[in-house]
């Protein structure tokens, strides 16, 4: 009888796979690209830890109350409002002039106070935030047409700064708080 002999099994080369590995990896990394979170660009006062917290008297009437309740309920002055209507009563209301009494008395003296709930989205903030600063970027661009006969990104530094005194944007947010929330 024949000696029967015994194959061994062929053998994958696999010596370029760390290789391909290496440049699948690379092509990846490349290729990805990174959602970067934006924030809210605000310029704040510097900090001074000499400063003494001072109590600002503000007159009642110029003063615009916005809450934005846990249910991402919009309410102003008390009364609810759609985020559609809250560009143009803030318009109204700091572009007043003293005309109806139960409203801001220039908009120099024009404070716009926004208090969220903690349970408030922060889509429904940014929303809110968004309304109000399209009114004010509204309100200065009309007055750049009247004395400048432009747009307010059109203007030059001095020019804008005078349109800016004009329309001060006066935002005051509250620390946020918890108004009844029924997660309780």
């Amino acid at each position: 009888m024949a000696k029967s002999k015994t194959r061994k099994a062929p053998e994958i080369n696999a010596s370029s796979m760390a290789d391909i590995a290496f440049l699948l990896l690379i092509f990846f990394l490349v290729t990805t690209t990174m959602n970067i979170d934006k924030g809210i660009l605000v310029t704040l006062p510097p900090y001074d830890p000499n400063q003494e917290e001072t109590k600002v008297d503000i007159n009642q009437r110029n003063v615009l109350e916005i809450l934005v309740n846990f249910k991402d309920q919009l309410l102003v002055e008390g009364e609810p409002l759609e985020i559609t209507e809250l560009r143009t009563l803030t318009k109204k209301f700091v572009n007043n002039n003293g005309i109806d009494p139960e409203m801001s008395e220039n908009p120099k003296k024009a404070v716009v106070s926004m208090k969220n709930d903690k349970s408030t989205t922060y889509n429904r903030y940014i929303e809110v935030y968004n309304e109000v600063r399209a009114a004010y970027n509204e309100l200065r661009d009309e007055y750049a047409q009247q004395q400048f006969g432009r747009k307010y990104d059109n203007l030059t530094e001095d020019q804008q700064k005078t349109v800016r005194d004009e329309y001060p944007l006066r935002l005051s947010e509250a620390e946020p708080e918890d108004y009844g929330n029924a997660k309780k």
